[in-house]
């Protein structure tokens, strides 16, 4: 199946199971990059630009507007989950079903059915988005080519279980570091165990309180909690390391650096020896109050939620560019082995960015 041109005649849930049939791995995305662009490159309405394995489309019809439909082409790993399973139920099964093959079938319906939107419309298929951020292919897009980008208001087409859902938490990982001294475990009063050092640190995040800002009517939820500890020589060998590898999630009122100095005052008196920022990817405020997100609200319909996961939301928002989530696919079955999407919410949300795009 991964040898075939993609079918963009299908619908669109046909088409979501064609796109996890190609297995597109983060680091493993140029079949179906090419894929993509091939398809879309028969158009004769769209141009199509390429950078490394990521593929932009546009029309240029004059329009007052410019808006972006943008969505990675990359998942998880595989778990046993490809190729792509329909039950009689109407649900899709396989790896990124949810997340999100189905909001990028939705693009590809657009960018094939659509050929005279109201607005001009940029498609954006970028690869690595499930892994480091210095990988991200809208990232390398935004600095190579940033006349790509240029719009008035981005649809991110991640999973939101068809809601929209504003702005997007950030996300901090920060290594903790404490030292000890290295001994024989028969002798260990002789060393210093960094290990037991680090027992300050797991209390303070085992009482930590987190805010639950309201922002633009949304309720964020901030979360610090560790996610990895490290430590150990041999198992007759005091440790002399231990790494407590924690992440923030915070809300989108906090900056960069307010979010790093907060961290650093959680952990100011734990003994932490070394305080290492790994990864870094800032929030995005809601925006919804913007005419293009509002009028985008208005004509999907339902009632706004927060994103608390992070998305590329934050990196159009750092271009200056309002964006929301919304997606078919429920974002708590992403990442999942039995990650699926109902082949319904995939239809409904083609018509509805239809409608919008067409009124």
């Amino acid at each position: 199946m991964a040898d075939s041109p993609l079918d963009l005649t299908l619908d669109a849930a046909q088409l979501t199971a064609q796109l996890v049939d190609f297995p597109s791995e983060s680091g493993n995305e140029k079949p179906l990059a090419d894929a993509i662009e091939t398809a879309l490159r028969a158009l004769p309405h769209l141009t199509v630009d390429r950078y490394g394995n990521n593929v932009v489309a546009r029309t240029d019809l004059g329009r007052s507007q410019r808006v972006i439909l943008a969505g990675h082409i990359d998942t998880v790993p595989i778990a046993g989950n490809v190729p792509s399973r329909l039950d009689g139920d109407g649900v899709l099964w396989g790896c990124g079903t949810c997340d999100m093959k189905a909001g990028v079938a939705v693009q590809l319906r657009i960018a094939a059915t659509v050929p005279a939107p109201n607005r001009d419309l940029t498609l954006v298929f970028y690869d690595n988005e499930e892994v480091a951020a210095d990988l991200n292919g809208l990232k390398h897009v935004a600095e190579a080519h940033p006349e790509w980008l240029r719009g008035d208001f981005a649809v991110l087409l991640e999973p939101s279980d068809g809601q929209v859902e504003g702005g997007c938490q950030g996300t901090l990982r920060v290594l903790l570091k404490t030292k000890g001294e290295r001994a024989h475990s028969a002798r260990g009063w002789m060393g210093s165990n960094a290990i037991h050092a680090a027992a300050p640190i797991l209390a303070r995040l085992a009482s930590y309180q987190p805010r639950h800002p309201v922002i633009d009517g949304l309720e964020y939820r901030e979360g610090l909690n560790a996610v990895r500890i490290s430590g150990g020589v041999a198992g007759n060998v005091i440790p002399d390391e231990c790494v407590v590898t924690v992440n923030f999630r915070y809300a989108p009122d906090r900056t960069e650096q307010e979010a790093i100095a907060h961290v650093r005052e959680v952990f100011a008196d734990c003994g932490v020896t070394d305080f290492v920022v790994d990864d870094h990817s800032p929030g995005a405020l809601p925006g919804l109050s913007h005419p293009a997100a509002a009028a985008f609200v208005e004509a999907v319909g339902g009632t706004p939620q927060p994103k608390y996961g992070w998305t590329d939301v934050s990196r159009f928002s750092a271009l200056g560019i309002p964006a929301v989530n919304y997606g078919p696919g429920n974002p708590h079955l992403a990442h999942r082995r039995d990650e699926r999407v109902e082949t319904a919410k995939i239809v409904a949300g083609e018509e509805r960015l239809r409608a919008w795009l067409t009124a």
